[in-house]
């Protein structure tokens, strides 16, 4: 085997590549292993989208760091010819938006209906004004974009808020204990994940200049957040199969 491919995917930043590429595993086998009506309800079938498709598109970055011709060419498709070893591109588009509507979207089963109706609101603002900023040439899709990811984590942070507020105000949440809920440590790890994600992206430059090491630790605390937020996606996926540690959302029981 090639040794750039395996340096690409294994011995480079293996801290940062081979934890999720566990998760996704162990996830596969115990989505697999859940009753046929678990896996058509959103509160295990999405959280065990968002793992696969954030592990493919870390293991594709993974990829593009090896492949430096395909890497090229999809800048140049882009009209990027200034910087060809970029693959911003590829996590403006997975990471920065596509994931921050598939996590609205978790956000959104959890809460009741009108903040539902809020949330999608949400995410259709968060489109067009993505399309805006990356067409009329103010974000290109291949370099850096600060204001597309600053508005997407302000929408994890609100969404997450209007969680908040149901499990202190609704009854049926009232009547639960928090942290054996799926849900609480799921919008907790979206909390502290975007977050430090938006401290360090708006400020990494700065950082980097005035204090390299406060910065590179503020990345490094970041993508471990990302991690640690997979794993509580995969427990979730994993908690109709542990009863005495998770309950019953609310939700579930009012279905």
């Amino acid at each position: 085997m090639d040794e750039r491919l395996i340096e690409a995917f294994f011995t480079a930043y293996p801290q940062y590549t081979i934890p999720p590429d566990l998760l996704l595993l162990i996830g596969i086998v115990v989505f697999i292993k859940l009753p046929k009506e678990k896996k058509r309800n959103i509160h295990f079938l999405l959280p065990f989208v968002i793992l696969c498709f954030t592990v493919f598109y870390e293991n594709l970055g993974s990829y593009t760091n090896y492949n430096y011709e395909f890497k090229r060419s999809v800048n140049a498709y882009l009209g990027n010819s200034e910087y060809p070893k970029f693959n911003l591109w590829l996590f403006n588009v997975a990471k920065r938006q596509v994931g921050t509507i598939l996590y609205l979207m978790l956000i959104k089963s959890y809460v009741r209906p009108f903040k539902r109706r809020v949330i999608n609101w949400l995410i259709f603002i968060f489109i067009v004004m993505a399309l805006i900023l990356q067409l009329s040439g103010i974000e290109p899709i291949y370099l850096n974009q600060p204001i597309i990811f600053a508005i997407g984590a302000n929408m994890i942070l609100f969404g997450s808020a209007l969680y908040f507020t149901d499990l202190i105000t609704l009854p049926s949440y009232l009547k639960s204990n928090p942290l054996r809920l799926a849900s609480f440590w799921q919008m907790t790890a979206l909390i502290f994940t975007f977050t430090l994600s938006y401290i360090s992206s708006v400020a990494l430059i700065y950082l980097y200049e005035v204090n390299p090491i406060l910065g590179a630790a503020l990345q490094s605390i970041g993508i471990y957040m990302g991690i640690l937020t997979l794993a509580i996606l995969t427990i979730s996926i994993a908690s109709p199969l542990l009863p005495n540690i998770f309950d019953k959302e609310p939700f579930f029981q009012s279905a």
